[in-house]
């Protein structure tokens, strides 16, 4: 039986649907290709997928309840989703609040009620974010931590987004499972995430742009630990049974805040050259560090991350030169 896979030209959405149908699984992915970032990087992801056996695309919007309803609302194959078509960012959230609006809270409900009219759903794994975790002060970021006092739109949405989670394995005995991810990079990443926009800038001899003066920590998750650790929670739904509502939540980071300014020193010796750093104050809904607890992500889910940025820096840099013969 297919797994649905939303977000599917993403770059999360991208690696996880490869993964699967990796390991002879049937996926049938979902995405809207919207512009906010250049649709040819979404386009030449699913040239990547496009002709896989077992392999099917629907360029559908999660929000859309009327399409989603009539494409998926009447699949009887479908027996487990992994979720993660989202609006993505912080900053865009300033000038677009209602794409957020729309994609991550419509469109999550959207994918719940599909999900409990699926004859076959036994596990619904989505994205979360590591930003849910606001301006906590307490470090490493554990999910037994409280994550009420948000400093982003974004933020705001994706923990709404666990909270109608609960509510509906509550209601519904729905198995699933949310995933904070933590700064999630690697090849075929996102243009608007900031080793991209380093790598892009440096290779143009132009300078870089350096929040909080260089004073910021980032848990940096390889692509292939994040896409281990979602495949594993997609194999571990949580019992349906008499006890508490089938809903888990789980960090999968690197477990090492790394300083950015290390982290930009490796991109450097990687690249070859050397950045011209313009320091600047920090910006409206950032956080200074980012630190992942992953103690039940290792106890539940087997998770164990294995790319520090020492590898994953390079290698992303060498995909980044070949795809745009840099």
């Amino acid at each position: 039986m297919p797994v649905l896979v939303t977000g599917v030209a993403g770059f999360i959405g991208y690696h996880v649907a490869e993964a699967l149908l990796a390991r002879g699984e049937a996926v049938i992915g979902l995405d809207n290709l919207n512009a906010y970032y250049d649709v040819r990087l979404k386009e030449a992801r699913l040239a990547r997928l496009h002709g896989r056996r077992g392999f099917d695309f629907l360029r559908l919007d999660i929000a859309d309840r009327a399409a989603m309803a009539d494409a998926i609302g009447r699949r009887s194959d479908i027996s487990r989703v992994v979720h993660l078509a989202a609006q993505a960012g912080v900053r865009h959230s300033f000038s677009h609040p209602f794409d957020y609006v729309q994609a991550n809270l419509v469109g999550h409900m959207v994918i719940l009620e599909l999900c409990r009219h699926l004859p076959r759903c036994e596990h619904l794994v989505y994205a979360s974010s590591s930003s849910v975790y606001g301006g906590n002060a307490k470090l490493p970021f554990a999910v037994e931590d409280r994550v009420d006092a948000p400093v982003s739109l974004y933020a705001a949405t994706k923990k709404a987004d666990e909270l109608m989670s609960q509510c509906y394995a509550h209601l519904y005995r729905l198995p699933q499972t949310g995933l904070r991810f933590f700064t999630v990079y690697g090849p075929w990443g996102r243009p608007d995430m900031s080793l991209y926009l380093f790598t892009k800038a440096i290779l143009a001899g132009e300078s870089i742009h350096v929040f909080n003066h260089g004073d910021m920590k980032r848990d940096f998750t390889f692509i292939s630990d994040i896409v281990a650790g979602t495949l594993a929670a997609l194999d571990r739904p949580p019992p349906v049974d008499g006890g508490p509502a089938p809903h888990r939540v789980y960090n999968l980071g690197n477990h090492r805040s790394e300083p950015l300014l290390r982290v930009i020193a490796v991109l450097e010796q990687a690249l070859g050259r050397s950045a011209e750093k313009i320091l600047e104050p920090m910006q409206p809904g950032d956080v200074k560090e980012s630190f992942a607890d992953i103690a039940a992500s290792e106890r539940d889910l087997g998770f164990h991350p294995r790319t520090s940025i020492d590898e994953g820096v390079p290698a992303f840099v060498a995909w980044y030169r070949d795809h745009h013969r840099a």
